[in-house]
């Protein structure tokens, strides 16, 4: 009798063995590699731009009215007097210094009546300069005993609480003259009369534009030229933030005047 001849059927192939053997996914290490170098880069990139060259800053009050407003977006230059190495006390040399009437972007003295948050930046404009003896009388600022009826400075009182004092204030009594020729100092400093002073070398002088309304150096002191971070540039973007009943008003309440809009 004739036996049957074997057919040579396959076996069934194991899923599993051939994920072993190549069939599935693998890791591969030099594209993770590659990606991971050019994510890095490209964070590496933005950083060093927003430590060295530029960063966007957001105006929060109105203690600069007119020339800023409230929702205001702006690009600072922070190459222009500096930059500033984070984590350390080093500031790299810029290419120009702050000048009187600059608005300049800064790190606020100590504020010891806000202890959740007590060296803001700030964004003022600067009066004083070193060397610069500084007063007020009936809310005209003066520098060197001449009176700076500036254009920028808002003629508006409407709201202003009025000659008022201060404890922050006391703090003038440090380097305010016991006798000049513009007067001694009063001996309770207010918001409308205050000085002579005498700005210290390496110290600024920085007031608001809206200066009935600004909490600045009357309050919490003069600013060391080390706190300096930059000078705004432009509005990139703004938006009516402290008065909308509108939805959306990020979206709906943009002032487009505004974007653009290059400080002097």
């Amino acid at each position: 009798m004739a036996s049957k001849k074997r057919g040579s059927k396959a076996a069934p192939k194991n899923v599993v063995a051939a994920a072993r053997e190549g069939g599935g996914s693998k890791f591969d290490a030099k594209k993770f590699w590659e990606g991971f170098k050019s994510i890095a880069a490209t964070l590496a990139i933005f950083l060093l731009l927003r430590t060295f060259l530029i960063e966007a800053y957001r105006i929060p009050s109105g203690s600069m009215i007119p020339s800023m407003l409230i929702g205001d977006w702006l690009f600072v230059n922070k190459l222009r007097y500096g930059p500033h190495v984070p984590f350390t006390d080093i500031n790299l040399p810029g290419y120009a210094d702050p000048q009187r009437g600059e608005i300049v972007v800064f790190i606020s003295p100590l504020q010891i009546d806000q202890p959740e948050d007590p060296t803001p930046i700030l964004v003022k404009r600067l009066i004083g300069m070193p060397g610069d003896t500084i007063y007020s009388r009936d809310g005209v600022v003066h520098v060197n005993g001449a009176p700076q009826r500036l254009g920028f400075q808002t003629a508006d009182r409407s709201g202003a609480p009025g000659d008022e004092w201060h404890p922050l204030f006391d703090w003038q009594k440090r380097i305010a003259l016991d006798s000049s020729r513009f007067g001694p100092a009063p001996a309770r400093p207010t918001l409308d009369d205050w000085g002579p002073l005498v700005i210290p070398e390496g110290y600024f002088w920085m007031m608001g534009d809206n200066r009935y309304q600004s909490k600045d150096s009357r309050y919490w002191g003069i600013v060391p030229r080390k706190n300096v971070r930059g000078k705004p540039l432009f509005v990139y973007y703004s938006w009516n933030a402290d008065d909308s009943d509108r939805p959306l008003p990020f979206l709906t309440d943009i002032r487009w005047s505004r974007i653009g809009h290059v400080f002097r």
